[in-house]
């Protein structure tokens, strides 16, 4: 019933040896990579086995039954856990996206409407951070560039989960829905005359790829620049050059920082945004190759498609992906973002379930 069933189960026997290996955890990248991998097989692997065992448990009563009517009840009660446990499995072995287990990276622009854009860019770092703080994920400004009123030009964080969180509810997994075109409707701070205005910040999520083993980065293929950094951030970061443009050449992304105070801090992370950037380019270019045959509801990794829109007069909050709408955009805005992120998920998941099993 379940195809490949029995490759997974022999690729979970496999990490369990590579985990009881001592020269796996001598290498920190290849022991992290096999202990993702193995918390997310753990549930399947535990999935499989009562499966098998109500089959068999189920057999063994429509046997008795056969004999002693009285098993029949008892038969029955197991066909409906049988049911249950069948669609549950078929859930954990829909195909899902490799970096759903990855923390993330979030990239937050303004765009159309000058500093009110700026100002909502903002509003959109304090709900991200508001909510990975409910879900206690770390947040990690990586790079900024502010405004005079507060907002921002630009933002990349990084949200890092706790160590005990399930494979399941990581920031990765539960974010990438995020990405695109956020819009605001509401009368700006600069208005003098009340009326309502319309402006859009843009988000883009990456998975964090924490190692080169994932993306391969060509030292040749990079063009580091150091230059004196500008703009908030104290005396000390204007006295030295410590900030760093890279520009893979090969695709021409550019990433910038110069939050850090030393040139090797800004950067690794430089290169933690070039790496995370890259795996989200050459998804997007896998997206469009499949798009000839499925273009998914829910996902998208393209800046430029309008996804959600904000209207502070009407309290409301619409996702235009999926026809979610809810009158708590105040509570949203401040962290409480579970009713539409386990919309999206929901739809995700059904769209999954209904492209194919595992």
């Amino acid at each position: 019933m379940f195809g490949h069933a029995h490759e997974l189960v022999a690729e979970f026997d496999e990490l369990t040896r590579q985990l009881a290996d001592p020269a796996t955890h001598a290498d920190t990248a290849l022991s992290r990579r096999v202990g993702r991998r193995y918390a997310e097989l753990t549930p399947i692997i535990k999935g499989l086995a009562e499966h098998e065992a109500l089959v068999a448990d189920l057999e063994a009563a429509r046997e008795l039954a056969a004999e002693d009517p009285a098993f029949g009840a008892e038969a029955d009660a197991l066909a409906e856990r049988l049911g249950d446990q069948e669609e549950k499995l078929a859930e954990l072995l829909a195909p899902r996206d490799p970096h759903d287990s990855a923390d993330a990276l979030l990239e937050i622009k303004s765009g159309e409407g000058g500093e009110e854009s700026a100002l909502f860019a903002g509003d959109l770092v304090r709900m991200y951070s508001r909510y990975a703080e409910h879900r206690g994920w770390k947040v990690e400004v990586l790079e900024s560039a502010e405004t005079d009123l507060g907002g921002f030009k630009s933002l990349t964080m990084a949200v890092k989960a706790g160590s005990h969180s399930s494979p399941d509810a990581m920031p990765y997994g539960v974010l990438k829905f995020e990405g695109g075109v956020h819009r605001v409707q509401r009368v700006p701070v600069t208005e003098t005359q009340g009326r309502i205005h319309t402006s859009a910040a843009g988000v883009l999520v990456m998975p964090d790829i924490e190692d080169d083993t994932e993306i391969e980065i060509d030292p040749d293929d990079l063009r580091i620049d150091v230059y004196r950094s500008s703009g908030k951030g104290g005396q000390g970061v204007n006295t030295t050059d410590s900030a760093v443009r890279i520009t893979h050449l090969p695709t021409g992304v550019v990433v910038t920082c110069q939050n850090e105070r030393s040139q090797l801090q800004n950067k690794a992370s430089a290169m933690r945004i070039l790496r995370a950037r890259l795996a989200a380019l050459g998804e997007e270019q896998a997206a469009q190759e499949a798009a000839a045959t499925r273009r998914s509801q829910v996902r998208t990794v393209d800046r430029s498609e309008r996804i959600r829109t904000y209207n502070f007069p009407e309290n409301r909050i619409a996702d235009h992906r999926i026809g979610y709408k809810a009158y708590n955009l105040d509570a949203v805005l401040a962290g409480d973002m579970s009713g539409v992120i386990e919309a999206l998920q929901a739809a995700d998941l059904a769209e999954r379930l209904a492209s194919g099993g595992a």
